[in-house]
């Protein structure tokens, strides 16, 4: 599915779904934050490591469904198929960007 989105949104995307964790990790800057399951993790090296432990732990496939914007956050309506309990289920990527880099990234369901 195309969805129109600011360019380090669509990179994550694209990263996610070739499951490159240094790319990814290229969307944050060194101040940003991904919270994730009850954890923090803060600055693109924290959260390079989060990404590869994710992979490493699961198998998974995320899919864009469709975009939202509120204010100054990008919502990312997805649908996350996997090898974990309750799969597939549908999650929302809350992508808030500063300076062309993503801020926060907050995952909730």
């Amino acid at each position: 599915m195309n969805i129109d989105l600011p360019s380090p949104v669509a990179a994550y995307l694209a990263a996610e779904k070739t499951k490159d964790s240094v790319a990814l990790a290229r969307c944050f800057g060194e101040q940003s934050v991904v919270r994730d399951e009850g954890q923090e993790h803060r600055g693109a090296v924290a959260i390079e490591a989060w990404h590869r432990a994710t992979n490493e732990k699961l198998a998974y496939v995320v899919e864009p469904l469709e975009a939202t914007t509120r204010g100054d956050t990008i919502i990312v309506r997805t649908r996350v198929s996997g090898d974990f309990p309750g799969s597939p289920i549908e999650l929302n990527k809350h992508f808030t960007l500063e300076n062309d880099h993503i801020a926060l990234l907050e995952m909730k369901s």
